[in-house]
């Protein structure tokens, strides 16, 4: 059964899993058509290959720690840490240690401003 989405208004819990990490997995928190927020668990050692996002994306490390790779800039990725990715950023990630992170992405036309 899919687990339902929060609504509006809806309070979502967003701290960190602890010990109990390993027993959880990716999942969506919201989607609208303008907006996805989407927990993601990687354990250590496992990955997610390059792959890019037609809007903007906000990567943020809740607990524990990634390598993240912008084509052949690498950087660590740690709790309490964030980064912003402009839409179309070419990236993968690294687990360096169990961690889950709150990715935030703008979907739907115009999903990308480039304004600074």
């Amino acid at each position: 059964m899919a687990m339902p989405h929060a609504g509006s208004g809806e309070l979502i819990p967003i701290r960190p899993l602890g010990v109990d990490l390993p027993q959880h997995r990716t999942r969506a928190l919201v989607k609208t058509a303008r907006l996805e927020l989407v927990r993601l668990v990687l354990l250590a050692g496992k990955s997610l290959p390059s792959h890019q996002v037609p809007g903007d994306i906000t990567l943020q490390c809740l607990e524990g720690a990634v390598m993240l790779s912008l084509g052949a800039h690498t950087q660590p990725l740690r709790a309490g840490e964030l980064v912003y990715l402009a839409g179309g950023t070419a990236h993968s990630l690294l687990a360096l240690e169990d961690t889950s992170l709150l990715v935030t992405m703008v979907l739907g036309s115009g999903a990308s401003a480039g304004t600074d």
